[in-house]
Parts: C-alpha cells; structure tokens; sequence
C-alpha cells in the first residue's frame, strides 16, 4: 500500500501534461495504463484480506490476513483499504479528465448510479457507527461480569450480580433487529442497577432496561431497512462492455462500496437486517473480483448459518462474548457455595476467554466507529467533488444568452 502515493502522483504529473501524438504521448494509452494500476491494487489490498490459511497449507501465502475474518481488526482493515480504493479511484476518474466525458455514455447513467448508491452507502454508516455503540454497551455489561467473576474467593453476590449483567446482555443481543433500533433517547442513560431489588422494583427495572437498550439508536423512519439498502444499491450494478474503458472504473467502486457495506451490516447491529442478501453480482473474470468473492462466499456461508437461529451481527468478538456469557449464565444458575477446584478451573479458562474479548473491544471499537465516520465524510467529499464537476458540464452545456 506504500505505493499509492506514487501512483497518484504519476495520474496527476500525466494529466497535467500536455500530450502530443508528436511526443509519442497517447492519453487513451495512458488511461488503460492506470487502470491497469488500479485494478492491481484493488486487488492486491482484498487479496490481503483473505484469512490465513492453516500452516502447512500449500495455498498459505503471507500476503493473507492473519486476523480472523470479521473481527474488529479485519474490519479495520477492510475500511482502510476502502479509503486508500476510494482514493485511487477519485485519481482515475476525476483528475485532468475532460468533464465533457462526463454528460457521454456510459458516465452519464453510471455517475447518477454511483451517487445515488453513495447515498444509501451514508445511511448504512450512520447505522453502523450506531452499532458499534451497541457493542460498546454490551462491553460494559460483560466487563462488569468479568470483574464480579474474577473476585476471589467467589461468593454467591459476586455471581448474582454477574448473573443479572449478563442476563441483560443477552437479552439486548436476542431483541429483534428492527426492535432494538427503532426507539429514540439519550445513550448515555443508565436505567439500570445491579444492587438488590424488590420483586416489583425489578420487574420495573427490567422494562426500563428493555427501553435502554432500543434507545441505543439514532433518529430513523422505523420502515428503514438496511437489507434494503444493500439491495437497491445492488441493483443495476453491471459489468460494462467490452471496450467502456471510462466505465471500468465506476464499476470497481461501486462493487467495492457494495461490498464493504454489506459486509458492516452482516456483522454490525443495524436496523432490519431481515432478508439481508447473501448474494449480489460479482465478476469472476477478473483477478480484483477473485479477491472479493473469496471474502464474499465465506462471510455469506457464515450468515445463512447465523440467520437461521437469529443473530446479533457476525462480528467475531460478538460472536465469542455471546457464548461465553451463555456458558457463564448456565454456571450461575447452578452456582453452590463453596465450588469445587475443578468447576472453579473452568468457570476461570471462561471468564479469562470473556476478559479476552472485552479488552479487544475496549481497544478496537471506537476506532472502528472513528473509521466508519472518517468513510462517512471521504464518501461525502467525494460526492460533492463529483457533483461539481457535473455542475461544471451543465454550465458548459447551457447556450450563451445573446
């Protein structure tokens, strides 16, 4: 990835030239050349991304990812090598370009294309960035049953209040989609305790809980659907003829912007994520879209799996803190005072596994959000940066007033 520095630079040197068929300079030559280019890279960074195959494996290749797929470390990758595409790709299609291009075929069908998915693309981060504070939430609530289940020796309070975090834990990860994310209040609220109560203060208390948890959401039409999104922004994604070389690179990006978006929601709370598609249009001609459906194939195998039985997104660490707190729950329910060395071995090995995952999300969530907004505002700059330049064909179209 150290390369794109050079690689823009070279676009923005070339285009700026003046090219002669004297000096041997042939810009459609030269155009071909840099999305040889861009291809190479999109493919290059996806290729990256493919989990490490087993050691010994003849396929093994160091340039796979060693961090396990949809985890919040791949997927801090995958937004990084989404911005360093989108980069690239703005070079391509945007710098020195005659902007008459743009109101000719293809560009004048595939650019609307391509901003109106850039749209829906900026609903699904504001979904996204909204679940990761969910999963922020479910953290706390774990951390405070590792720190109840750490103590020692373990005694039947220290268990209680493990128990009831992580029964609102997994209530939260068991509430419908749609549900959990259709209420509007401030996150910050804290409806709940973890002290004694009587039978009817928790039975309120667990109703403000409930409440709690579909406030974790930002203000949203309850009919907004992020399978929905995903879907409209893979309709009308085609591949371009032979021969629309201008078209080529609005078709990587829009299939990588789809991508990347899908792959959030499958992992990430969002609203509605009913009917999420597990397939959409990839190419398999190509070396980028070999890259891209190897990722693809393997996430949508784990999301038929995970859809079936309901699930709370296929992220690795939710995932992991979602049965290890069911194990933990079981433990509780059974929990006599004093426990023998053996159960006490294994409720250990499982609440360490726990600790495990909420220090991972402690250092690995807000900088995923960060990125997710920072792929928010790239999206939004880039937009207006293309918009501008349709401006500028209007102008360029409209007759002179005499």
């Amino acid at each position: 990835m150290t390369d794109q520095g050079s690689f823009l630079n070279r676009i923005s040197i070339r285009r700026n030239q003046v090219a002669s068929m004297e000096s041997g300079n042939n810009p459609h030559d030269q155009e071909l050349e840099d999305l040889e280019f861009f291809q190479k890279h999109v493919a290059d960074r996806f290729s990256e991304l493919l989990p490490a195959q087993k050691p010994g494996d003849p396929t093994d290749s160091p340039a796979c990812d060693p961090s396990p797929l949809l985890s919040i470390s791949w997927f801090r990758k995958l937004l990084d090598s989404f911005i360093l595409c989108e980069a690239e790709f703005k070079a391509v299609v945007l710098i020195g370009r005659d902007p008459s291009q743009f109101s000719k075929p293809p560009l004048d069908r595939l650019i609307p294309d391509l901003l109106d998915r850039s749209v829906k693309a900026l609903d699904i981060c504001n979904a996204v960035s909204h679940g990761v504070e969910l999963v922020r939430h479910w953290q706390k609530l774990a951390q405070i049953a590792v720190t109840c289940l750490e103590q020692k020796p373990l005694g039947e309070g220290q268990v209680r209040r493990a128990k009831k975090a992580l029964d609102t834990l997994l209530t939260s990860m068991a509430l419908d989609d749609k549900e959990s994310n259709s209420g509007h209040g401030k996150i910050s609220e804290r409806s709940w305790s973890f002290g004694r109560r009587s039978g009817a203060a928790a039975s309120s208390n667990k109703d403000r809980t409930a409440g709690s948890f579909r406030s974790l959401s930002w203000s949203v039409a309850k009919s907004w659907s992020a399978a929905k999104q995903i879907q409209a922004m893979s309709s009308n994604l085609a591949a371009p003829r032979g021969g629309e070389t201008t078209a080529l690179p609005v078709y990587i990006m829009s299939t990588v912007l789809l991508f990347v978006m899908w792959a959030l929601v499958a992992a990430i709370p969002c609203q509605e994520r009913n009917g999420l598609t597990a397939h959409f249009p990839l190419p398999r001609q190509v070396t980028w879209g070999q890259a891209l459906i190897g990722l693809h194939e393997k996430i949508a195998e784990e999301w038929k799996k995970k859809e079936k039985k309901g699930t709370s997104g296929l992220l690795e660490e939710v995932q992991r803190m979602e049965k290890v707190a069911q194990t933990l729950v079981e433990f509780a329910d059974s929990f006599q005072f004093p426990m023998e060395e053996d159960k006490a071995d294994e409720v250990a090995v499982q609440v360490a596994e726990l600790a495990d995952v909420c220090r991972k999300m402690e250092d690995g969530l807000v900088p995923l959000q960060q990125q997710v907004r920072e792929v928010f505002h790239r999206i939004v700059r880039s937009r207006a940066e293309v918009l501008d330049v349709l401006d500028q064909v209007g102008k360029m179209s409209s007759p002179v007033p005499y």
